[in-house]
């Protein structure tokens, strides 16, 4: 069995400025104190703290400026969708908000992909949907109906609806295991979904739209039941 990894140093302190930060304790626009108090106060050494401030930059969070100071930035008004794993590691509450773009994105995607399927797209759709029946569990048929929604994506002949679909999923990763519930039963999960694949494959673009549209929500229904009792017995991801 592979050891898991162990938390460093860096870790935990680029875990606790984050928190602090998407928390409001450093609201937008304000600058950090300074680096020798940063790290006396933390009890680490400002190389550390530099290593932390570098990955905090890199998501988009902070921004340094020789001999002015590390500023808090703007993520809302300038960030970009890849810190949504963070960001619903932090507050789950960003799930609702992210399953109404998935609504309205998924739908668009179905209605786009039944317009413009080729023949052997249609079969990789058919074989992943079958692989969703098939799958042993609720996590393997969870990751089985995610590649159909990839597929369905790159019928679109759209790379940026593809861009989106793994970024939407990408999303909520870090509570995946909240969300098992639509898949617990993999043939249930699989007739669910299957009049989203049957209607791309008739090349009915509104029949797809309209299947996408009661399947996100009938889905989203029950994940969003299940991260409410996670988070009610305290399992959620942060």
């Amino acid at each position: 069995m592979e050891a898991l990894p162990r938390e460093t140093i860096v870790d935990v302190l680029e875990r606790r400025l984050r928190e602090d930060i998407l928390a409001g304790r450093h609201p937008a626009g304000s600058y950090l104190p300074p680096e020798r108090e940063l790290a006396d106060g933390f009890g680490v050494t400002r190389t550390t703290l530099k290593h932390a401030f570098g990955r905090l930059a890199h998501a988009g969070l902070l921004e340094t400026r020789h001999g002015v100071g590390t500023r808090v930035r703007d993520f809302l008004r300038l960030g970009g969708a890849d810190l949504l794993p963070m960001l619903v590691r932090h507050s789950p509450d960003w799930i609702g908000e992210i399953f109404e773009v998935r609504r309205s994105i998924g739908a668009l995607i179905a209605e786009r992909a039944a317009a413009r399927a080729t023949a052997d797209q249609i079969a990789e759709l058919r074989r992943l949907l079958g692989a969703v029946a098939a799958a042993d569990g609720g996590d393997p048929a969870q990751l089985a109906d995610a590649e159909v929604h990839r597929a369905l994506a790159r019928a679109t002949g759209n790379r940026v609806y593809v861009l989106l679909t793994n970024t939407l999923f990408n999303a909520y990763l870090p509570v995946r295991a909240a969300l098992v519930g639509p898949f617990e039963d993999a043939r249930t999960a699989h007739d669910r979904l299957a009049p989203v694949v049957e209607a791309v494959a008739a090349g009915d673009p509104e029949a797809a739209r309209t299947a996408a549209g009661a399947y996100l929500s009938a889905s989203e229904r029950i994940m969003l039941e299940g991260l409410a009792r996670s988070a009610g017995r305290g399992e959620t991801a942060r």
